[in-house]
């Protein structure tokens, strides 16, 4: 005759299996004590006109009608008078015409920023006074639409 199939690792899986029924069943029964003890069901919470949640309930006379037509869902488009200005201006620290990109330095923050000769409206050397719009690239913030003053 054959030996029993049944191995260490399956009598193992099968204690593991009944302890967690067990454990599902005291969890069960846990609940349904609690319930009985506590017979008033779910309790309300409310929101205060400051956004925390309490027990009491608001006032009704503080209550604000709030037409559904004033409410916007998403983001609302911007207009073409909404941009602000957001030309900047610095001074060319290091631009390589052979090679067509540059730095800028911001007048403002003293930060650098990336410029390449596709951003230039007209040529640019070292020490220019210039004006330049910021975009985002691969590697950070660069300069574009840049123009000597």
């Amino acid at each position: 005759m054959a030996k029993s199939q049944v191995t260490f690792n399956k009598i193992e899986k099968e204690k593991k299996r009944l302890k967690k029924r067990e454990d599902k069943q005291k969890k069960k029964d846990a609940r349904k004590a609690e319930a009985k003890e506590n017979p008033q069901g779910i309790q309300f919470a409310y929101v205060d006109y400051n956004g925390n949640l309490t027990d009491t309930p608001p006032d009704p006379s503080m209550k604000i009608k709030v037409e559904a037509d004033s409410i916007e869902i998403g983001i609302p488009k911007k207009e073409i008078g909404d941009d602000e200005p957001t030309a900047k201006e610095g001074k060319v620290s290091f631009f390589d015409t052979s090679k067509g990109f540059g730095f800028i330095l911001d007048s403002i923050n003293q930060e650098k920023y990336f410029v390449h000769v596709s951003g230039l409206l007209q040529p640019i050397a070292e020490n220019d006074r210039v004006t330049y719009e910021l975009e985002r690239g691969q590697k950070g913030m660069n300069a574009v639409r840049v123009k000597k003053i």
